[in-house]
């Protein structure tokens, strides 16, 4: 790649169709402007959209059974447990399969990933519709739930993929767009479920509705997205990042926001039928709400990272996370539907807002510790981008299992008490936590300043992990 200059820029690399194939760019460097502002933002950008696309329908099968469990009535014979089960089962398997998602980028190319990885989403959508009706065992609804957990790894791919086409100026908005745009999947398919709810259609309505979705997303990769060449496949880097103690820090603090938004997402609409009596079609006219927003906001989240520092606004949002569990703890406790819902939907927002917060730290605090090495330039750029573009597989995927541990818990408290309040309760001990881990590791003096050490014992600069 070709480093920026501070006197005469350099040849911009190209972005010319190669050797490989029509679709494989050979070189690439976001950070040298010239070359973004002639050619990278526009390839950039236009990957981002259909990476969007792509992701997006991802999440809308991989939280289908959130819907899908609301048509099951007592004909179908599961209880509350069993529902709350099923749905841990399928989020589990999504955080799980982010990890071999991430990697697949490099083996394969983020264009022709992309195109698999969409035409798989097939698979549980036409299983679902295949054994969606009274009669079939609960067994077979949960190995057929665990299909759609593949769904969950459209995101690690895709974040993989994008965190190479932007400069690190630019991430957080981009990781935020290209998040956000996927996590709306999940409102948009609870919005698609509640139209066929209303039109006293059935599930496998709704199902049939996205296997056409899912051929569109595919062609429309293969026909316009590219492979970058540079993206290798560093097993190097696995293995750097998951020795490197910011993954797990970062990890446990993306089960707060991301565990919350989609753990959320699944069980909303069973905490309303369970706990407040809402029939599926009252259930389905407030469930969409929180995730949309939620979704819709994460972009902001990542614009403010940009702008004040990743690690401020996820302190802060940590206490409006903490405060508006409390104030769920109240109204649970008084049976107060109106409050319940709107205090919700807060913590929804404020989960998306957290999301494009913590993402963007990721990128940033590999781009700093390059800087405590003593690189510079594109060097310091691409040690950065290495270790993000393979911790992000792993954060996505141990922050994701925040959505299994959410629905077990709620499934727990329905059987110990008849209602989310304990849960709830859980809940608001894990988010002081995660506000002290960000504020002793990320923000405190001198204890957030890291002093990276030289093989010959010269001390490199000290660090500050405040900015990213």
């Amino acid at each position: 790649m070709t480093a920026p200059s501070t006197d005469t820029a350099p040849p911009s690399p190209t972005v010319s169709p190669t050797k490989k194939g029509s679709r494989w760019i050979e070189e690439w460097d976001p950070e040298n402007e010239t070359f973004w502002n002639d050619k990278g933002e526009k390839t950039a950008r236009r990957n981002l959209v259909f990476s969007v696309l792509s992701e997006h329908i991802g999440f809308s099968i991989w939280t289908m059974w959130s819907v899908l469990v609301l048509f099951m009535g007592p004909e179908y014979g599961l209880t509350p447990a069993d529902k709350f089960l099923l749905t841990s089962m399928v989020t589990l398997v999504g955080a799980v399969v982010r990890v071999p998602y991430t990697f697949a980028v490099a083996i394969f190319g983020g264009r022709n990933w992309t195109i698999i990885s969409a035409a798989l989403l097939l698979i549980p959508t036409v299983a679902a519709f295949s054994v969606m009706e009274p009669g079939t065992s609960f067994s077979t609804f949960l190995l057929v739930g665990l299909l759609a957990g593949i769904g969950g790894g459209n995101f690690a791919s895709s974040m993989t993929n994008i965190n190479a086409f932007f400069p690190l100026r630019k991430k957080g908005w981009a990781l935020g767009l290209n998040a956000g745009g996927g996590n709306i999947g999940v409102p948009v398919l609870q919005l698609v479920g509640l139209a066929v709810i209303g039109a006293s259609g059935g599930p496998r309505v709704l199902l049939g509705i996205y296997i056409p979705l899912i051929l569109i997303a595919a062609t429309l990769a293969a026909l316009y997205m590219d492979n970058l060449a540079s993206v290798k496949n560093d097993t190097g880097a696995a293995i750097d990042s998951a020795k490197d103690a910011h993954t797990w820090i970062m990890s446990f603090l993306y089960v707060g926001t991301f565990g919350s938004f989609i753990g959320y997402s699944f069980a909303f609409g069973q905490v309303l039928t369970n706990q407040f009596g809402r029939t599926p079609l009252q259930a389905a006219y407030l469930t969409f709400i929180g995730p949309l927003l939620g979704s819709l906001i994460r972009p902001l989240g990542g614009w403010l990272a940009d702008k004040y520092g990743g690690a401020r606004i996820t302190l802060y949002n940590y206490v409006g996370m903490a405060a508006a569990t409390a104030v769920l703890v109240f109204a649970s406790m008084q049976k107060s539907l109106p409050l319940f819902v709107s205090v919700f939907v807060v913590l929804f927002v404020l989960s998306g807002l957290g999301n494009g917060s913590t993402y963007k730290m990721i990128p940033g605090i590999f781009q700093a510790k390059a800087v405590a090495k003593g690189l510079e330039g594109e060097e310091a750029a691409a040690y950065g981008r290495r270790l993000s573009g393979a911790s992000m597989g792993l954060i996505g995927a141990v922050g994701a299992l925040g959505g299994v541990g959410i629905n077990l818990a709620f499934r727990q408290s329905f059987l110990s008490y008849g209602s989310g309040t304990g849960a709830f309760v859980a809940f608001l001990a894990f988010y002081a936590a995660c506000f002290v881990v960000t504020w002793a590791v990320y923000l405190r003096r001198p204890a957030g300043r890291i002093t990276a050490a030289s093989s010959s014992s010269e001390a490199k600069p000290q660090l500050s992990y405040a900015e990213v």
